[in-house]
């Protein structure tokens, strides 16, 4: 039986896996788990009502940080599912998507 092509997003979505190799998705929870343990950091510093500036410089650490995971995401989106959807001939959807994607992420830096 043939399989069946996706045709909603959702199901595209479903379909597609969402990272080229493990190891990087372990890169990526590691980094999440270390901004995580800031983020507690920064809870602990508010509530110890530390000076304004240090905790300022605590924040902007931790966007840094996530700044970095979403960097290193976009540059395995492109790697793999574009990359791949442009080998397979779909890559006009996946490149519209990118360019969602970027647009959202630069809008949220």
């Amino acid at each position: 039986m043939p399989r069946k092509t996706p045709q909603t997003e959702s199901e595209r979505a479903a379909s597609t896996p969402g990272y080229a190799e493990a190891a990087d998705s372990e890169r990526v929870l590691t980094r999440l788990r270390r901004i995580e343990g800031q983020v507690r950091g920064i809870q602990r510093m508010v509530a110890e009502e530390r000076y304004c500036v240090d905790v300022l410089a605590q924040i902007s650490a931790c966007t840094n940080a996530l700044e970095k995971v979403g960097l290193l995401l976009l540059n395995d989106h492109i790697r793999h599912c574009v990359r791949g959807s442009l080998a397979d001939g779909s890559g006009d959807d996946k490149i519209d998507e990118l360019v969602t994607a970027v647009d959202r992420f630069v809008r949220a830096t």
